[in-house]
């Protein structure tokens, strides 16, 4: 009775070894359980908690855009008229610089108030300096995510086909 009790801890013990699932690297963004690969390569062993890797669908090395090149349409998808398209394209063009005339605009109202990193005191800021720091410090931020926003619409209207490249 002591031997097959011994016997049954035993196989308990291996159990778990021989249902787990191989050793998981990581490699950036992948994962791989080829040791040969993962060495290779340089990744890193996972290690704690449960990996549960699903397999994604592969990218045809024809479906890669090529910048400056047009995508392609899926299979599916309706063909859509020059002129119906030249259209769109115009419209896209007229909302992008109606945005960026007032983008431009506000940032223009943006550097008039930040007025080269002091802007005018007023009789809060006066009473607590602290006020005034934090205001320019806020003023200095809108500025830059203003610029970053033209750069943005830009970058847009660049894209757009028949822009001067």
């Amino acid at each position: 009775m002591k031997q097959t009790l011994t016997t049954l801890i035993v196989i308990a013990a291996m159990a778990p070894a021989a249902w787990a699932q191989d050793r998981i690297y990581r490699c950036g963004n992948e994962y791989t359980n080829n040791a040969a690969q993962a060495k290779e390569r340089g990744c890193k062993l996972v290690e704690g908690g449960n990996v549960t890797v699903v397999q994604g669908a592969r990218v045809k090395a024809s479906g890669v855009a090529t910048p400056g090149a047009p995508a392609a349409s899926p299979a599916g998808a309706p063909r859509v008229e020059n002129n119906d398209q030249r259209a769109r394209d115009a419209d896209a063009r007229a909302i992008l610089e109606s945005e960026l005339r007032k983008a431009e605009a506000r940032h223009a109202e943006l550097l008039k108030e930040y007025n080269n990193g002091a802007p005018e005191r007023n009789a809060l800021d006066l009473r607590n300096p602290q006020v005034y720091l934090e205001r320019t410090a806020e003023l200095k931020a809108s500025v830059a995510r203003s610029e970053s926003d033209l750069a943005g619409i830009r970058r847009e209207l660049a894209r757009l086909p028949g822009s001067p490249k």
